[in-house]
């Protein structure tokens, strides 16, 4: 057996110029030989007959332009727009959007009512209702709120500008402290249905021995009008309050019911300073416009106590002198000495009344 021998390698060269290809013609591909198409690790010798019959490869079309996609439109799924990728949340539905809105708004409404029904609640109530606030109870009244009377028409307020001497041109019974709440009327209290009080009435006040003294100083002093006031409270407690109308100031500053020295009531002492008063109100006294037992050029005011051993009851006594207007509160409690807290109040609130 005669073993096939492998003709020679064409030269290149005596094969002659490669013909080019016509216009509009694509190239041929280049045919790799056959010798280099070797597969595994050793290749056998291909035929002279099997080279000669390998058809040449047909002319590759010329590649066409693939299409460029169309953008895909707001309405589309993303997932219409390109091939399948990894998983990735898309926009919600609008009604999805929808619910979760309303959802929102429905939540901030209930919170925002809760909110407005809660400040109000709290606003409502008293300081000492709630918790966390609550002051402790120091005995003080219950007093309606604190009005002054309305002027007649054109008339000056006290200590205005154009009325440095203070008179009052209200009526002088809308100048009374009212009684605070739970109180009832002091049936021995003797007024007029207007409110007015006697002199008599008033002069009962005090000692015997110097009514007559006070009376002839009416007289003198130029009064013009008395107006009272009196209530009791569960406790026990009497108070009684009394305004006396003078010509002026200057006459105001000459009645001897309410001296430097004391005051003397029925039955009574003498009456002297209210120490706790002196130590702890003097100071909020001039700061809310007034004085203690001291003139500031508007108004004076004193504050008196019974001293111990009490009789059968015990009496606190304030004096306030406002433009032409002395006030007298006395305030008496059987068995036991009038609280001071209630009764500092109620010569507070006159006073600020008057001022």
């Amino acid at each position: 057996m005669t073993e096939p021998t492998t003709p020679p390698p064409a030269d290149p060269a005596a094969a002659g110029p490669t013909p080019e290809p016509a216009p509009g013609e694509a190239p041929a591909p280049s045919v790799a030989p056959v010798a280099d198409l070797a597969v595994g690790p050793s290749a056998a010798p291909v035929p002279d007959s099997a080279a000669e019959s390998t058809p040449e490869p047909a002319a590759a079309p010329a590649p066409v332009p693939a299409p460029e996609p169309e953008p895909a439109s707001a309405s589309e799924p993303a997932s219409a727009a390109g091939p399948a990728g990894p998983y990735t949340a898309g926009p919600r539905p609008r009604r999805r959007l929808l619910a979760a809105g309303l959802r929102w708004a429905a939540a901030v409404l209930v919170f925002a009512a809760v909110g407005t029904a809660v400040a109000y609640g709290i606003t409502e109530r008293e300081r000492t209702d709630l918790p966390g606030l609550r002051t402790e109870a120091d005995g003080r009244w219950t007093y309606p709120e604190i009005r002054r009377p309305e002027l007649p028409k054109g008339a000056p307020l006290p200590f205005a500008k154009d009325n440095l001497d203070g008179i009052h041109y209200a009526a002088l019974q809308q100048l009374l402290l009212p009684a605070p709440a739970g109180s009832a009327p002091d049936p021995a209290l003797k007024t007029e249905k207007d409110g007015t009080v006697s002199q008599d009435a008033f002069l009962r006040e005090y000692a015997a021995d110097h009514r007559e003294l006070l009376k002839q100083g009416f007289r003198d002093e130029g009064l013009r009008q008395i107006a009272g006031r009196g209530w009791t409270m569960p406790d026990g407690t009497r108070t009684r309050v009394y305004l006396l109308r003078f010509q002026s100031s200057s006459f105001v500053d000459t009645f001897r019911g309410c001296t430097t020295y004391g005051l003397v009531p029925d039955g009574k002492p003498l009456l002297l300073g209210d120490e706790q008063w002196t130590v702890t109100k003097a100071g909020e006294g001039k700061r809310k416009g007034y004085a203690v037992a001291a003139g500031d050029g508007r108004t004076t005011l004193k504050v008196f106590q019974e001293k111990q051993p009490y009789g059968e009851e015990a009496m606190r006594a304030g004096c306030i002198q406002s433009g032409d207007i002395q006030a007298v509160l006395l305030q008496t409690r059987k068995g036991a000495e009038p609280a001071a807290v209630p009764f500092h109040q109620t010569v507070i609130l006159q006073n600020q009344l008057l001022g």
